[in-house]
């Protein structure tokens, strides 16, 4: 059997399924016995105990006297296995008394599996020993190709338990994430909201928020925020940052005194460079239609003017979350009358690039305001999710994308 067809043939029954990784090889070890192709007809497959530096029978088959089960070799009676991280397989002289007993006076050990260190030496986990006076080298060539083909098979295994590991941890953080996103939809007094975001991966750093305080309900928090990290650590941060925000909340504290106190405990829990971008708004019941917002070094927000078309930037009001401890976060004003429309937004909408990396940019955002001004929060939010999905094609740079729009019906 050529050297390619044999590690196939390996691999092929590597994929069959088994509880463990010593019933597998059980398994490839008496498939090999049994192939006609290759020329082994007995073997035995001992594998490491670091704790006790020996190797453990743990399953023999084929044309071979029969060794007692568990059966225990100690690594210090063969020298020859400190060459075997080196060579691959050995060919030696069996010493032991109890094998000699058992007809083995020559033996041959083929290293595969993971190496592992014992006693300041790599050893392989396992060991595929066959009986032989003598190997000739096309013998030698079809162990180390054996011993390939288990190493990759176990490894692949390995691989993919991680993987699914992964997954359903993955599947659990994205549920995290998700539960502290709040429904899309939001109704408060004059004003209609809608809110959606669309992770780049699995789960991601942007997050927006609707914020009541139970024992007021004439004021509504809106948080919009971008963790500068990805995946699961940025997804870690969005969910702290939210959870904070929730709390703080609740204490009906002065916007710029909480975001100053988020910004100390985003400072001392993270290290620079897990920065967090953040617009925390406050709408009223009020007839003036008065908007406090603090911008903390996040992307602009767009205020549409219905009476006159014009587009307002609700501009930084202190730096990005996390680096400055000692920031003071100044809170500004914004006035909102029947029509406006406020969008709030994440640099993955601004800055999605397309082929010729040209930017999406505020400049289309405005107009896309101005063309679907008189829809519904929700239709406008993607009509613009639409567009930038169209626009940016570069996936190298391609972001979370997170929008917010309010719109003040009367």
């Amino acid at each position: 059997m050529d050297q390619h067809k044999l590690y196939r043939t390996i691999k092929l029954l590597a994929e069959e399924k088994h509880r463990t990784e010593d019933q597998l090889l059980a398994h490839i070890l008496e498939n090999i016995i049994a192939n006609e192709e290759i020329p082994i007809r007995g073997g035995r497959i001992w594998k490491l105990e670091p704790a006790s530096l020996a190797y453990r029978l743990i399953h023999q088959a084929g044309d071979m006297e029969p060794i007692a089960k568990n059966f225990r070799i100690k690594i210090s009676d063969y020298p020859a296995f400190k060459n075997l991280a080196k060579r691959g397989t050995i060919v030696d002289i069996e010493t032991n008394k109890y094998l000699r007993q058992r007809g083995i006076k020559h033996y041959s050990a083929t290293g595969f599996g993971e190496k592992v260190e014992a006693d300041s030496t790599a050893f392989y986990q396992y060991l595929l020993a066959i009986n032989a006076d003598y190997l000739k080298h096309d013998m030698v060539y079809t162990l180390n190709i054996l011993a390939t083909a288990l190493t990759s098979s176990l490894t692949s295994r390995r691989s993919a338990k991680k993987a699914k590991l992964l997954e359903a941890d993955l599947d659990k953080a994205k549920a995290i994430q998700q539960s502290i996103l709040p429904a899309h939809e939001f109704k408060f007094f004059q004003y209609d909201l809608y809110g959606v975001s669309v992770p780049e991966r699995i789960v991601g750093g942007d997050f927006f928020d609707y914020l009541q305080a139970k024992d007021d309900k004439d004021r509504l928090g809106v948080a919009i925020g971008d963790a500068a990290s990805k995946g699961l650590s940025a997804a870690a941060q969005a969910l702290y940052v939210s959870g904070a925000l929730r709390m703080g909340v609740e204490f009906q504290t002065k916007m710029s005194h909480l975001i100053n106190r988020l910004n100390e405990m985003v400072n001392r829990t993270f290290t620079a460079e897990h920065f967090i971008s953040m617009v925390y708004a406050e709408l009223t019941n009020a007839e003036s239609g008065l908007v406090s917002y603090v911008n903390a070094g996040h992307s602009n927000p767009i205020l549409l003017h219905a009476a006159t078309n014009e587009a307002e930037r609700l501009r930084a009001t202190g730096q990005i979350i996390g680096p400055f401890p000692h920031e003071k976060y100044r809170t500004e004003f914004a006035i909102m009358r029947p029509g406006d429309v406020l969008l709030l937004y994440t640099d993955g909408i601004s800055e999605a690039a397309n082929e010729k990396h040209e930017l999406f940019g505020e400049h289309r955002l405005i107009h896309l305001l101005r063309e679907h001004r008189k829809e519904s929060p929700k239709e406008l939010c993607y009509a613009i999710l639409q567009e930038v999905q169209t626009h940016g094609s570069l996936e190298e740079y391609s972001d979370d994308k997170t929008l917010v729009v309010i719109r003040r019906s009367r």
